[in-house]
């Protein structure tokens, strides 16, 4: 496990584009995995700059997003489709027809859609950089506290903890969707490398769980720790807690 403090979200932000960057140049249809959040923003933000700069083209790279609400239309702009549209896909240059949102209209929906998303990983040849944040439960994509580390893309209900941070997209808490279809823990883990990405105070705690506490089902970032190449990139506020 690799552990980085950076000074600020600059910094931060240019490292994760490093990372990124040399990702495509080794492999220029390389398949990332793409992560929504507050945190993630300032590394698509600095890949495609400097994707840009250094005139590496990203027409062939190929996208996974993580998770998506379930019921939630894909023109909704609180959906994910529309988050990683405008987040990543527009800011970064990445080709939309390239890039891949899991999508379940109903519960009973999400179990064959689902499988057709692992399906669709497995053949664009697996996850070669997948990016991801935590919550501030220590859940990973949205599995959840108690999700299992050989779990698969699924239908997952959402804590009330997740919705309440979730409903400052909404005009309440009550509108943030009560389930959610999510790439599962051990689907993360089958990928090639992670890039874990956590900014603010509000993480610190379960940044210093998932890295020093004990693995457990109750924290499931905690499980990154069985990967062989894992980056945490953090900042200041995200790293407080480490090592107390």
């Amino acid at each position: 496990m690799d552990v980085r403090v950076l000074a600020d979200l600059e910094a931060l932000g240019n490292a994760a584009a490093e990372h990124l960057v040399a990702q495509v140049e080794r492999k220029p249809d390389a398949v990332i995995g793409l992560a929504t959040g507050s945190s993630p923003v300032v590394a698509y933000r600095e890949w495609g700059g400097l994707a840009r700069r250094r005139e590496i083209s990203l027409d062939r790279v190929r996208g996974f997003a993580l998770d998506e609400y379930i019921g939630l239309d894909p023109e909704d702009p609180r959906s994910y489709h529309a988050v990683i549209r405008d987040d990543a896909v527009n800011v970064v240059g990445l080709d939309p027809e390239r890039v891949r949102v899991p999508f379940a209209r109903t519960v009973a929906e999400a179990a064959e859609t689902g499988a057709e998303y692992e399906r669709a990983i497995a053949a664009a040849g697996g996850i070669d950089l997948q990016i991801l944040g935590i919550g501030r439960n220590g859940h990973l994509a949205f599995n959840e506290p108690g999700s299992a580390v050989d779990s698969r893309t699924r239908a997952v209900e959402l804590t009330p903890e997740t919705r309440e941070d979730n409903a400052r997209f909404f005009e309440s808490a009550d509108q943030v969707p009560t389930h959610a279809i999510t790439q599962g823990i051990g689907t993360i883990l089958e990928a090639r490398a992670l890039l874990m990405i956590a900014t603010g105070a509000a993480k610190a705690a379960a940044v210093a769980a998932a890295i020093e506490g004990p693995e457990t089902e109750a924290l499931p970032a905690s499980f990154l720790r069985r990967h062989a190449d894992v980056i945490w990139l953090l900042d200041e506020a995200a790293a407080s807690r480490l090592g107390q």
